[in-house]
């Protein structure tokens, strides 16, 4: 471990003393290259209670708001709706980098100066990513963040840094950059006592009621990032098919009873990385009856035996896929239980089909969903799957089953595959109105005059009208659209980067270049053969973005072949 890193560690835990964060079974320390400081369990006994963090060391709004520098200019702004509660905090981290006596400078040199988020990487190494959502989505993010640094933040910040007495420091993108990837990386949905976040006196109340009022409007956000495009859609779909995610999740603030959900950032605790099988979870003590600290939050151990010493205590972030672990933490997992493949019809090409606005009216009337996400996890329910699925219900299946069991004619035959399908019937009740013919959409009416009446006493529910053009159109259609969805987004990945098997043998041979002692490795062997072939050197980022797409590719395969044996059948039995 360099020298350097060892003389920001010191005062950052003379730093975490002075303001009273206490390690009662761990130690921070630096882990690797990859993953920078770590958590790490200590000799010393604990209750399960690792580590306990006052609330008000948190970097949130209020803070924000409270801060004698930045918080008149912020408030104006914030009351005036020009920017929301994350623009505050990583406004607030700019700054705070900037500033020559910065009070948070121990924490802030403790933070990494560099990410492995697509942001963060060189022309070539986004290349990697062509063909897959990331990149079209990266490049627009990073131009609108450009334009937002040019618009707001440049003349901002250096305003904020003349009324601290500094009009010589230079603020750069790379600054504002900086800070963003901090708090995306870095910050967590913290849920706090009503009464903490709202203090007792009206004056302080009305100051923050405006932090509620304007989360509540940006709940349209994405949950976790301003991410783009199909980012945005990526990230809902994410957690509503993935509803239980530990640390920061959810939407940016919302009230249940008397708890209040507030984005923010928790030095201390943003040190613990992520691991799959999480050794400890973060909650917080809103009465102090845990820790002895009231208004705390605190790292406590999920494990009942005590931990070897110097173990890395890690938290889990959620059940995330490489896509979204890739765009928000810049790593990683091969082969990771949780990917996705996210399947999209163009909502622009809807204008384009015949009959595009009676087909536009069913789509909304039906609640249909033109976007989805496919986890690898339902190919446990499919047609190929390896051996017998899991125990627990299909909650596809369940949904099928309800929309489809109604039939006007009776002549309309429950398909055999029906418990195979492992696609989400929200998105193949859009496939099958996009797929529909003239004729069917005016038997559509037809059947659905005959249920409500021809006098219109009532307007049809959005089950029924699906259960209608079911009827009418069955799953073929549908099905045939879908295959050509994913045959095309296969195709696209493998024209910008061939073919998974490509990928396969890249991994093979691949010897990442980030710290010194892997240089040299790779030294010794690049120019050499082992085991009949040759290294190939690579940064991680590359290395994270080939791990990445040939996910894709292979759940594209995989969904492609499931999409066709479904359309074989339904062909078959005239559905």
């Amino acid at each position: 471990m360099e020298i350097s890193t060892e003389a920001k560690l010191e005062p950052f835990l003379q730093w975490l003393q002075v303001n009273k964060v206490e390690l009662r079974g761990c130690k921070i320390k630096y882990s690797d290259e990859s993953k920078g400081f770590g958590i790490f369990s200590s000799n010393e006994f604990s209750d399960g209670v690792l580590l306990v963090v006052p609330l008000d060391l948190a970097i949130t709004p209020m803070r924000v708001l409270q801060d004698p520098l930045i918080g008149p200019e912020c408030r104006a702004m914030f009351e005036d709706g020009e920017v929301d509660d994350r623009f505050l905090m990583i406004l607030f981290l700019t700054v705070e980098r900037l500033r020559k006596n910065s009070s948070w400078k121990p924490y802030l040199d403790m933070l990494p100066t560099t990410f492995g988020n697509p942001l963060w990487f060189t022309d070539d190494e986004l290349l990697e990513l062509k063909g897959t959502t990331l990149y079209r989505a990266t490049e627009l993010q990073k131009q609108n963040l450009l334009t937002l640094y040019d618009d707001k933040v440049k003349d901002l910040v250096k305003k904020l840094l003349v009324l601290d007495g500094d009009s010589e420091s230079e603020v750069s993108f790379e600054d504002f950059l900086w800070a963003n990837s901090i708090f995306w990386t870095r910050a967590l949905n913290i849920p706090l006592p009503h009464s903490y976040v709202f203090p007792q006196n009206q004056e302080d109340l009305n100051k923050y009621d405006s932090i509620n009022n304007s989360a509540e409007l940006s709940n349209d956000h994405n949950s976790r990032g301003e991410l783009i495009n199909g980012l945005n859609d990526i990230k809902n779909e994410a957690q509503r098919v993935n509803s239980q995610v530990n640390g920061a999740t959810s939407t940016l603030t919302s009230t249940q009873g008397e708890t209040l959900w507030i984005e923010g950032l928790v030095p201390g605790i943003d040190f613990c990385n992520h691991d799959l099988k999480a050794a400890a979870t973060w909650e917080v003590d809103g009465t102090g009856l845990i820790t002895g600290v009231p208004f705390s939050m605190y790292l406590l151990s999920v494990e009942r035996s005590s931990f070897h010493s110097e173990k890395e205590i890690s938290i889990s972030y959620g059940n995330k896929g490489n896509e979204e672990l890739l765009y928000l933490y810049g790593f990683v997992i091969d082969n990771n239980p949780d990917d996705y493949l996210m399947i999209h019809y163009p909502a622009e090409a809807i204008h384009s089909i015949p009959l595009s606005d009676s087909k536009a009216l069913l789509l909304e009337e039906q609640k249909a969903q033109l976007r989805c996400l496919l986890p690898k996890s339902l190919l446990e329910h499919g047609f190929f799957a390896a051996g017998h699925p899991k125990d627990g219900n299909n909650d596809n299946k369940l949904e099928v089953d309800r929309i489809s069991s109604f039939s006007w004619s009776g002549q309309r035959r429950m398909p055999s595959y029906l418990n195979k399908l492992v696609f989400p019937e929200n998105f193949l009740t859009a496939l099958r109105t996009i797929a529909m013919q003239e004729d069917e959409i005016s038997k559509v009416s037809s059947l659905l005059e005959e249920l409500v009446g021809s006098g219109g006493e009532r307007q049809p529910s959005d089950a029924e009208v699906r259960a209608a053009v079911w009827e009418t159109c069955g799953d073929s259609g549908a099905l045939q659209l879908l295959v050509d969805l994913l045959q095309a987004k296969l195709t696209e990945l493998e024209e910008s980067s061939g073919m998974e098997d490509y990928d396969s043998e890249l991994l093979l041979k691949s010897c990442i270049t980030e710290s010194q002692g892997q240089h040299a490795s790779c030294e010794n062997n690049s120019s050499e053969e082992t085991n009949g072939w040759t290294q190939h050197k690579m940064s991680r980022k590359t290395w994270s973005s080939i791990v990445y797409r040939r996910g894709q590719k292979e759940l594209a395969l995989l969904f492609l072949k499931e999409a066709e044996h479904a359309l074989q059948l339904a062909l078959t039995e005239g559905n």
